[in-house]
Order: structure tokens, then C-alpha cells, then sequence
């Protein structure tokens, strides 16, 4: 088998080669670094061999063994009361321990208690901000419901002196006026004066004819007989302007008893007659109604 036969194997084997020949000088460029002596490890012992010392009796002569036994003996004499002396230092060393605790244990104490009444402190706080809030949204409330009340006591006391005043007024109190089946007259204190007006079916009494346009005063009007022998009510609902003229008429809508053509045409001519007075506030058109109740020759 043949090796480097392409350009691909030579190039490959060429890029190997030069990799691997700077990986090399990298190891020994950035290797790691080598100590000659290498680092000692561990704890320094002296064993009395060292080239220093100190004191001013050195030994002439080498001891004896009994001298030595009477050293061993002075040994462990002398052993007894260092360990006396450590009992006494291990007792203080828990003491100072136990302080250390308890020092420790009245410092954890103390910043507990600050927490807590510094915890209390911020509730209590939120406590009265919240309702301070909730008495003064109620203040407000009630400052409204005041205002509301002197505003609407005073439409009452304004709507008493436009009609005379009820306490004053003389006459019978029994009637009404509006379409419903319940005593009383139907509208609205704070009502828009120039709303559509209402009818309820019925009308003005045999050849009489009534009109509704709120705000409007009373109007004027011309009289147009039928041509036939025919009786009944007939409602127009009308458009009237600024200028007090009716610019549109639509006879028999709901509560006319008689469409018959022959009533139908003169009720809008009626209609179209009326003329109320100048209101330049009203609305540019208003909406109202005029019944006529046909009788038969009429």
C-alpha cells in the first residue's frame, strides 16, 4: 500500500508535521517550570543539633546513668504541677467560652428584639398610613354625597319658585300627567328640557287637538276640516327648527285610531301650521307630536 500518492496525503502529512513540531517547542517554551534543589515540604523538628544555642552552664562532662534516673524522677516530679497548672487553664478557657456564648447569645437576643419592635414599628405605621387613606376617602365621600344632596335640594328649592312654591300653591292635588298606568306626573328634575315628549295613546276630546315639544312654550296653529264623514285620532309626529316652524310631518304613526287618507292629509296640514316661538337653544331640530281627534263633519 502507497502512501503520498495525492496532493491531499501530502498537504495532511505536511500540516501533521508542522503541528506536531509546535506542540514540541511549546513544551519546552511553556512547560512546566523544574527547581534544582526541588522545594522541601513539611515542619522543621530541632532535634539540639543545630550550630546556635544559648545559656552560660554548659556541660563539662557527660551525665551518669544515676543521674540520669535522678533526672527522670525530677521529670516527672516537675510533670505533676504543670498539669495542675493546666486544669485551672482549661477551666478559664471555658469560662472565657461560656461568656463567649452567652455574650454571643444576648447580642443575637437583642438584634431579634430591635427586629421585631422594628417590625412592629412598620406594621403599626402601615396601620395608621392605611387609615388615614380610608378616612380620607370616606371625608371625600361624604363631602360628595353632600354636595350632591345642596345641589339637588337646591333644584328642588329653584324648580318650588318657578312653579310658586308647593307649601304655597292653592288648588286640588289630585291628577297626573304622563302614559303610564300610575299616578303622578312623569319626567325628570335634571331632564333635558328639549327631550322628544311623550304620548300615550291618547288624545284631546272630540275635535280638539293637543301637541307635546318640551321646552318650546305654546305655539300657533290654523284649522283644516275633512272632506269625508269619518271620526277618529290621528297622531303626526313633527320636526321643528330653531325658529319655532315645522319642517316636517308624518301623520298616523303609533296611537292613531283612523288612517283613513281623507284624515290622514288634513291632520298634517294642521301639523305644518303650528309655529311655536324662537328658541335659539334648542336643538336645530326638535322632535314632538300634534293629535287631532276627528269627529264626523269636522
Amino acid at each position: 500500500m502507497k502512501y503520498l500518492e495525492t496532493n491531499h496525503q501530502r498537504n495532511s502529512a505536511k500540516i501533521t508535521a508542522l503541528i506536531a513540531l509546535i506542540v514540541l517547542l511549546l513544551l519546552f517554551v511553556v512547560g512546566p517550570q523544574y527547581m534544582d534543589p526541588p522545594e522541601e515540604y513539611g515542619v522543621a523538628v530541632n532535634f539540639g543539633t543545630t550550630d546556635f544555642g544559648s545559656g552560660n552552664k554548659p556541660l563539662s562532662e557527660p551525665k551518669k546513668a544515676v543521674e540520669d534516673k535522678i533526672v527522670e524522677e525530677s521529670a516527672v516530679e516537675e510533670s505533676i504541677p504543670e498539669e495542675t497548672q493546666v486544669t485551672p487553664s482549661e477551666a478559664s478557657t471555658k469560662a472565657e467560652e461560656v461568656m463567649t456564648q452567652d455574650n454571643a447569645e444576648a447580642i443575637a437576643i437583642k438584634k431579634q428584639k430591635e427586629a421585631e419592635a422594628k417590625a412592629k414599628a412598620a406594621e403599626a405605621k402601615a396601620k395608621a398610613e392605611a387609615k388615614a387613606v380610608a378616612e380620607k376617602v370616606e371625608q371625600e365621600k361624604r363631602e360628595a354625597e353632600e354636595k350632591k344632596r345642596q345641589e339637588e335640594a337646591e333644584k328642588k328649592r329653584k324648580l318650588d319658585n318657578l312653579i310658586g312654591g308647593v307649601k304655597n300653591a292653592d288648588g286640588n292635588t289630585d291628577g297626573g300627567e304622563g302614559p303610564d298606568s300610575k299616578g303622578g306626573n312623569k319626567g325628570q328634575l335634571d331632564g333635558d328640557p328639549y327631550a322628544t315628549s311623550y304620548f300615550g295613546g291618547s288624545g284631546p276630546g272630540k275635535g280638539g287637538i293637543g301637541y307635546g315639544l318640551g321646552g318650546r312654550g305654546k305655539p300657533s296653529r290654523q284649522i283644516f276640516e275633512q272632506n269625508c264623514n269619518e271620526y277618529g285620532l290621528v297622531v303626526v309626529r313633527i320636526e321643528v327648527n330653531r325658529q319655532g316652524k315645522v319642517v316636517n310631518a308624518e301623520p298616523g304613526i303609533r296611537g292613531t285610531t283612523n288612517t283613513h287618507p281623507c284624515l290622514l292629509e288634513p291632520a298634517k296640514k294642521i301639523a305644518m301650521s303650528h309655529k311655536w316661538p324662537v328658541d335659539n337653544d334648542a336643538p336645530a331640530t326638535q322632535v314632538g307630536f300634534v293629535s287631532i281627534n276627528f269627529d264626523v263633519g269636522q
